[in-house]
């Protein structure tokens, strides 16, 4: 059997706090070796499996150069989420995947792109951020915007700090509900887009988080005449196989497992934002 019929066994190797209730955990393949590298596309999810508890999808949010480890942010919501946030260096999970479309990462290249997350809604998009920083010839400008409810629930500080001096990048936060000494702006994220200057012709749009956030998200980017086709979104569903069979992530025709998680707007614009998909 392949590595998307059962699980492959992977140890911990680093461990990150990022928050409370959230941590990162830096990963290898027990078998992985030169000749077969852990190979993905930024914006694919693995099927995480912790012994005795159950498998969960989390997003790589590692840069796919970064071959022989793979990383995953968790924030513990459950028996097996909360099981995984509980890993150290020397545990053992399995792994089935990576699964999944990615993030159009081929055809935004000599465009400018502008990436829009809420919340934990950054992991999907941190792994194509990396992407397009390691790779900033072939990019124009890149405009990340973040927004969070609380600024506790803000994980990667120093990373956004990092990226913020980035050349031709742009980093802006949000929060809802701000504290003393936040620096970036309070309110919905969505209200960021007003402070940029973009070319929409040349613009590639992608976006995750909170549904409503994203379909705010989109209604102000087609006002401002970004093309569907331009703008791109990452669904989560309650994915439990990874491969299209059970049938738990359908929205409408597609299954958010094979056919995305990253889906054009133009793709999913019937189904976005209904109740019952």
């Amino acid at each position: 059997m392949s590595s998307l019929d059962l699980p492959r066994p992977a140890v911990v190797r680093e461990r990150v706090q990022e928050s409370p209730s959230i941590v990162t955990l830096r990963c290898e393949l027990e078998d992985a070796d030169a000749d077969a590298p852990f190979v993905f596309q930024p914006g694919q999810f693995n099927m995480v499996y912790l012994y005795g508890a159950g498998e969960v999808p989390l997003s790589i949010v590692s840069d796919p150069l970064d071959t022989h480890f793979f990383d995953h942010t968790v924030r513990a919501l459950g028996r097996t989420t909360d099981g995984l946030s509980r890993l150290g260096p020397g545990d053992r999970i399995g792994i089935r995947g990576p699964f999944g479309r990615g993030w159009p990462v081929a055809g935004a290249q000599g465009r400018d792109v502008l990436v829009v997350s809420g919340g934990l809604g950054c992991a999907p998009v941190s792994s194509v951020i990396r992407y397009v920083l390691r790779r900033r010839e072939r990019y124009g400008r890149l405009f990340i915007l973040q927004g969070v409810r609380h600024v506790e629930d803000l994980i990667w500080r120093a990373q956004y700090e990092d990226w913020a001096v980035e050349p031709d990048t742009t980093v802006l936060l949000a929060a809802d509900v701000p504290t003393t000494g936040w620096a970036g702006a309070q309110g919905p994220v969505v209200d960021l887009l007003s402070r940029l200057d973009f070319d929409p012709r040349r613009t590639v749009a992608m976006l995750c988080g909170p549904e409503l956030m994203v379909v705010a998200a989109i209604a102000d980017l087609r006002g401002r005449d970004v093309h569907d086709r331009a703008i791109w979104l990452s669904l989560e569903r309650n994915m439990h196989c990874g491969v299209g069979l059970c049938g738990h992530c359908q929205i409408g025709p597609k299954f958010v497992c094979t056919d995305g998680p990253v889906f054009s707007y133009a793709e999913i614009a019937d189904q976005l934002g209904l109740r019952g998909f």
